[in-house]
């Protein structure tokens, strides 16, 4: 075997970067979304040991709704890059780029133990540029077949060295390629596929039997005529070897599985569940079908599923022709390769074992796969295909057709190199995935309903409802297609055409047939249709118990339905039911316990039970299993704010920082830090987060309330005017602000009529209002009208009548106006000379610091399968749970602040007695 040169390394390189640069400017598609931007099992936070329990998309083996693929070792190069880059397409992208060039260079070396240098190169150039692999190199998901193939080919290459001098066996290349094999079945599952190419290649090439050789030593030893020879001893030797390793690493790959097939639909793989011969003629069919794909790579698609081929309902359908034409040419390819002892018989043969043996998992035949065809499962077969190509071209080029055969063979190379070129931008985005998709089978639903998915994702709903309704025309009883028509109607805000949707879906699904397992026979993203009717009703409050039943249906057909339960907890915490909700929240955290949503749901749960310390403690356990929570790191903040507790305040701020970090522009997170700086008394830092709040959110009502009543707090009151100002444009009919602006504008600008305004504005709003209504008693008072004041306040004491300090200024200003008849003086005017040399003069008024008027008590969302619903309605809820908290803070401050309320009113007092 020739070694492999540094120009041939150079050469395939380059060849294999000129067609896939533009790869690098792909995103993340089609099923990179499940594989990547959804899978847990990339993030640091997840145990490495996750990755060896979950299947490829990152959902528990254990769980039905699996999809059984297990390659933890191609999901641990998925996790290498989100560590380097997280989810920067181009570092995926560029790490398949570089795996196909190795690919390409150890295919090269496979090559050259059956063609000599030159078309061995040929063969590696071919590969390097076929379009079939667009799939496999830009699809990101592609990188299992490209891991898998490599180990695949060192196995092999490996087992080619077992045969020592004297045919002696030689162990080690064959441990190594049995580890390697392992490791390729860890990439994909096709890996062990190698196994069956290793023994072919001992039998026929290694040992050079041929199948007339191999019949008539057989004849022989069973008439007793003749021994096993010691080499064919040998070789059986090593087959059995392989044999039971490749038998134990199926037995552990069934345990893996649990001894479970994954669950597919009709619409996956229709002829799966087609009866006989329908099964048998179509799945028959779809190999040529593949061999076509691989020969003329012209029209390529990323969804072969459903109606895309029709099913081969009779032995009449003429396509059964190609069918008997592909067994035909392979037979006779087979019987070729196997009667013949010749070199060119040997790379004939190598060439089917690396079309035909990694083929078979994919192949329908033996059992049922989650598609139709698929371009990327070509990757490993398109290498024999290679080999023939190749060899055949040697054999024209040999001849009087020298010329032609380079010609030919460079119009390959180029139109195979510009073709997958061209293919690549077609990855750029989902859209423009899909639409090339739909240009090659317009009678897929699936691929109208991922262009309605695409357009979804841009918010333009009504050109994604257009695709969504071609989906149900195309296939009627697709189930998922009137979901998404549901949805969008919902988007739309046409809720009776949505529901309308959903009814009809649910009405598509499988009746429940007694003693069957009903989740064994629909595929579990069909179950949402319950989740997605359920949360539409339920936004009319008068239909909360039938969206219920709607959630205990779908849990009755499938109890692992963890979406479900997180679903009906949400409904349950509006229903006012939170001991249900509880329940149904632990029963979804047996499902996933490692879901940091639900341990922040369940937090959520004991806030509605008035349990903080419990409440707490599972926002930290969320926490715990996902450091960069936003929603429970800005809860967990508020609710150590609101404990009191000063020891929680530096772990709240820690957290706050750490929400901002991960929302810059949201500024609730400012505000909330800038009143913890508030109870730590620290007034610039308040001041400054406060004003960070307000820059990001105009006419945010609590900040700029709160900023106000810092500089009144802190001796900067006509700083707090033009803040109160900006706080009554937007708000108008802001009480506390109304109390605070009066008071500023009667004690600091001596303007009595406009706080008179301010205060009468308050009565408008609010006649019972006994702040507004004592203080506009003293700007009666200022005005030197006591009989109004006297009238004015004895009205007040009507509404509180247990406030001492309005019968203590009642009986000053009737000690007064006793005092002046006494003296003969005129009532109505009094000279305040005497008061206003006292200094300042305050109304008293309460703590005013109020809370954040929206406060983040909500649940979280997803799609996994999409994954968790935000409901508008239990934010409604959290907001009005944590508004009480806060009330309940604001009376605790009251209290702490008696003191200085008392000293204001004596000063009121030393007014009103004209000290």
């Amino acid at each position: 075997m020739a070694e492999i040169t540094i120009k041939e390394i150079g050469v395939l390189s380059c060849v294999v970067a000129l067609c896939y640069w533009n790869s690098l400017f792909c995103g993340f598609v089609f099923d990179d979304v499940s594989a990547i931007l959804d899978n847990k099992d990339l993030h640091p936070t997840t145990p490495i040991k996750k990755l060896f329990q979950n299947d490829f998309w990152g959902t528990p083996m254990s769980e039905e709704r699996s999809h059984k693929s297990y390659r933890p070792l191609t999901v641990l190069t998925f996790r290498l890059n989100y560590l380097f880059s997280e989810l920067n397409a181009v570092s995926y992208h560029l790490l398949n780029l570089f795996l196909h060039a190795v690919v390409c260079v150890i295919f090269l070396k496979v090559c050259k133990l059956f063609l000599d240098n030159r078309t061995s190169l040929i063969a590696a150039l071919l590969f390097a540029v076929h379009p079939i692999h667009t799939e496999a190199v830009t699809g990101v998901v592609g990188r299992a077949e490209l891991l898998s193939s490599i180990f695949l080919l060192a196995a092999f290459l490996s087992y080619t060295k077992s045969k020592g001098p004297d045919n002696c066996i030689v162990w080690a290349p064959i441990a190594a390629a049995v580890f390697l094999v392992a490791v390729a079945t860890l990439c994909k599952e096709q890996g062990i596929t190698v196994v069956g190419i290793c023994c072919v290649y001992e039998v026929f090439v290694a040992q050079g039997y041929t199948l007339p050789v191999l019949w008539d030593t057989a004849v022989q030893i069973l008439l007793g005529k003749g021994s096993i020879p010691y080499s064919l001893l040998q070789t059986l030797l090593k087959l059995v070897v392989l044999m039971f390793s490749t038998l134990l690493l199926v037995v552990i790959r069934v345990q893996v599985i649990q001894s479970q097939l994954p669950v597919f639909t009709r619409f996956d793989n229709p002829a799966a569940v087609s009866a006989t011969p329908t099964r048998q003629l179509t799945f028959n069919y779809l190999l040529p079908v593949n061999a076509w794909l691989v020969l003329n790579p012209s029209e390529l698609c990323c969804d072969w599923t459903m109606g895309t081929i029709p099913l081969v309902e009779s032995f009449l359908d003429v396509r059964n022709l190609a069918t008997l034409l592909f067994f035909c040419f392979l037979g006779n390819l087979v019987i070729y390769s196997v009667r013949y002892s010749g070199d060119s018989s040997k790379t004939v043969l190598m060439g089917l074992c690396l079309i035909v043996l990694p083929f078979i998992p994919a192949s329908n035949l033996f059992f049922p796969v989650g598609f139709v065809v698929a371009e990327r499962v070509l990757y490993v077969p398109s290498m024999g295909f290679c080999i023939l190509v190749a060899h055949g071209w040697k054999k024209l080029s040999s001849k009087r057709l020298r010329k032609l055969s380079w010609i030919f063979l460079a119009l390959v190379l180029f139109t195979h190199a510009v073709k997958t070129f061209n293919r690549n931008w077609d990855w750029e985005s989902e859209y423009t995935l899909f639409m090339s998709a739909l240009k090659v089978n317009k009678n897929n639903a699936k691929l109208w309903n991922n262009v309605g998915h695409a357009l979804e994702n841009e918010r333009n709903y009504a050109k994604a409802l257009r695709f969504f309704k071609q989906a149900t025309h195309v296939q009627p009883d697709d189930i998922g297609a009137h979901m998404n028509v549901g949805r969008t109607y919902k988007n739309l805000n046409k809720s009776r055409e949505a529901e309308e949707s959903y009814l009809i879906a649910k009405s598509l699904m499988p009746q429940v047939i007694p003693g069957k397992r009903y989740a064994a026979r629909v595929a579990p993203n069909h179950l949402n249709v319950y989740i997605n009717l359920a949360n539409l009703i339920r936004a009319n409050e008068s239909r909360l118990e039938e969206a219920d039943q709607l959630y205990r249906q779908a849990i009755s057909m499938r109890p692992d339905f963890k979406q479900a339960y997180i679903s009906r907890g949400e409904l349950l915490l509006k229903m006012n039911k939170p001991l249900e909700a509880k329940e149904a929240y632990l029963r979804a955290l047996e499902l996933d316990g490692m879901n940091a949503d639900l341990w922040y749901n369940l937090a959520i749960v004991y806030i509605e039970l008035k349990d903080p310390n419990e409440a707490l403690r599972h926002f930290n356990q969320a926490l715990e299993l996902n450091r960069r929570h936003k929603l429970a790191l800005f809860n967990s903040a508020l609710l150590m704010q609101e404990s009191g507790n000063p020891k929680l305040r530096p772990e709240a701020k820690k957290r706050l920082l750490t929400y901002v970090e991960e929302e810059p522009q949201d500024a609730n997170g400012y505000f909330n830090l800038g009143m913890l700086a508030m109870d730590e008394k620290k007034d610039l830092e308040a001041e400054k987060w406060m004003k960070k709040a307000i820059k990001l959110q105009h006419g945010f009502r609590s900040a700029l309330f709160n900023l106000a009543l810092l500089y009144s707090q802190t001796g900067r009151e006509l700083d707090a005017l033009p803040i109160l100002e900006e706080l009554l444009r937007y708000f108008p009919d802001h009480i506390k602000g109304l109390i605070l602006k009066g008071d500023i504008l009667m004690n600091q600008k001596k303007d009595t009529k406009g706080a008179k305004k301010c205060f009468e504005k308050i009565l408008e709003m609010d006649p019972n209002n006994v702040q507004g209504k004592h203080n506009l008693c003293v700007v009666y008072f200022e005005e030197r009208d006591l009989l109004r004041a006297e009238r004015c306040l004895v009205e007040t004491l009507a509404l509180a009548p247990h406030e001492e300090y309005i019968q203590r200024h009642l009986s000053i200003v009737r000690s007064k106006i006793m005092s002046l008849n006494a003296a003969g003086h005129t009532l109505g005017v009094q000279s305040m000379s005497e008061g206003q040399s006292q200094g300042k003069k305050k109304t008293p008024f309460e703590k005013l610091k109020e809370e954040n008027d929206i406060p983040k008590m909500n649940t979280p969302t997803k799609t996994k399968n999409k994954v968790q619903v935000k409901t508008k309605s239990q934010q409604e809820k959290n907001t009005e749970k944590q508004v009480k908290q806060k009330s309940t803070k604001e009376i605790k401050d009251i209290e702490n602040k008696r003191v200085a309320a008392l000293k204001r009113l004596e000063e009121i007092e030393r007014i009103l007695s004209g000290e």
